[in-house]
C-alpha cells in the first residue's frame, strides 16, 4: 500500500483556478447506453469532483470500460447525459483537456518509442517532455525500439507517457495496471498521486485489482450489472458502513441495512449500511476498502441503500443503484 499523497499549500495558480475546480470533472444523470440491444449502462447518476483520484471498480463486463469511453467522447449515450469538465461529453473543446488510455492501448506498431513521443509533442500544444520520458525510462525502454516489438507492459508505459505528457485536466485510465508487474504498478500509483498533488489533475482509473487502489483513491464508483451501486467520497462511503461479527444466533438486523451475511461455524460476519448503534451482541468496526467492495460484489441483489448523508450533496453521493 502506498502512503497517502502529501497535502500541499494552495498556490497562486490554485486560487486563480478555484472557480474552475468547483466544476465537477464528471457529472452523469440518467446515463445509459445500449450495446446490441442490451443495456451496457443504465440509469447511472454520479458526480466525480475535480482534483480527485476516483476508482471505478467492478467485475468484468460491469460497464467500466463503457463508462470511460463515454467520458472520453468515443461513444454517445442512448439515454441521459454526461458532462465532462462542465461541457457535454465529446465536445470539441475537451480534446486538449482530456487524456484517455484505453484497455487495449492502441498505438502505431511501426513507430519507434522516440517517434511516438515526438508525435505526442507535435499533437499537443502543452507537452511535458521530461515527464513523458521519465515514465519510459523507468521501464528501461529503448527509444529506438519499435512499438510493435514491445511487451504488453511496455506498451502500457508508452501509452501512459503519452497521456501524462499531455498535461490534461482529466486523465481517464481503463485498467492501466493489468499488464504491469508489481514494481511498475507501484511506480504508476506514485506518479498519479504526484500528478494530482502538483497539477490538480483529476484521475479516473478503472481496475479489478482492489488492493492496488487502497491508499491511493479518495473517491469511489462501484459499477455492477451496468449500474452504479456506490459512489462518493471514499471516507464517507466507508464511514457509512459497518462490519459486524457475532454469534449466528445473535439479534436480527433489518434486512434493508444488510449488504452481505457470511456464516463460519458459530460466528456470523455481516456488512451493513449505517453507523449504528447495534445490539451489544455484535462487535462493530469500519470495513476496509476491499472488505466493502467484496461484500457488494458477492451480493449483487442486496437491497437498495438509503441516503448517505441525508442531504443533496452531489459530490458525496452515498447511494446504491441495485442491479
Amino acid at each position: 500500500m502506498l502512503p497517502a499523497a502529501p497535502e500541499r499549500e494552495a498556490s497562486e495558480g490554485d486560487r486563480v483556478n478555484d472557480p474552475i475546480r468547483a466544476v465537477p470533472a464528471l457529472e452523469a444523470a440518467g446515463l445509459g447506453l445500449r450495446y446490441r440491444g442490451e443495456w451496457a449502462l443504465r440509469d447511472c447518476d454520479f458526480t466525480v469532483p475535480a482534483g480527485r483520484i476516483s476508482g471505478v471498480v467492478g467485475p468484468n463486463g460491469a460497464g467500466k470500460s463503457t463508462l470511460l469511453a463515454l467520458a472520453a467522447g468515443l461513444l454517445a449515450p442512448d439515454a441521459g447525459g454526461l458532462r465532462v469538465l462542465g461541457e457535454p461529453a465529446g465536445a470539441p473543446g475537451l480534446r486538449a483537456r482530456v487524456a484517455y488510455v484505453a484497455q487495449d492501448k492502441p498505438l502505431y506498431p511501426g513507430l519507434t518509442v522516440a517517434e511516438t513521443l515526438r508525435m505526442g509533442r507535435e499533437l499537443n500544444p502543452v507537452w511535458d517532455e521530461e515527464g513523458a520520458r521519465r515514465i519510459v525510462e523507468q521501464g528501461e525502454l529503448r527509444l529506438r525500439a519499435r512499438v510493435g516489438s514491445l511487451s504488453g507492459g511496455q506498451r502500457t508505459r508508452v501509452s501512459l507517457a503519452l497521456a501524462l505528457g499531455k498535461r490534461a485536466e482529466l486523465l481517464l485510465l481503463d485498467e492501466p495496471m493489468s499488464d504491469l508487474d508489481p514494481l511498475a504498478r507501484h511506480q504508476l500509483m506514485g506518479t498519479l498521486m504526484s500528478v494530482v498533488a502538483e497539477r490538480g489533475t483529476t484521475v479516473v482509473v478503472s481496475s479489478h485489482i482492489l488492493p492496488e487502489l487502497d491508499g491511493v483513491i479518495d473517491h469511489l464508483l462501484l459499477v455492477q450489472g451496468g449500474r452504479v451501486r456506490l459512489s462518493g467520497d471514499l471516507e464517507d462511503v466507508l464511514d457509512g458502513h459497518r462490519l459486524l461479527t457475532g454469534p449466528v444466533t445473535g439479534s436480527e438486523l433489518p434486512e434493508h441495512l444488510v449488504v452481505e451475511r457470511r456464516v463460519g461455524g458459530r460466528r456470523a460476519t455481516v456488512l451493513v449500511r449505517g453507523a449504528g448503534p447495534f445490539d451489544e451482541g455484535w462487535q462493530s468496526g469500519r470495513p476496509g476498502l476491499e472488505e466493502l467492495l467484496l461484500g457488494y460484489l458477492r451480493s449483487p441483489g442486496s437491497a437498495r441503500a438509503r441516503g448517505g448523508n441525508g442531504g443533496d450533496d452531489r459530490n458525496d453521493e452515498h447511494e446504491e443503484r441495485a442491479a
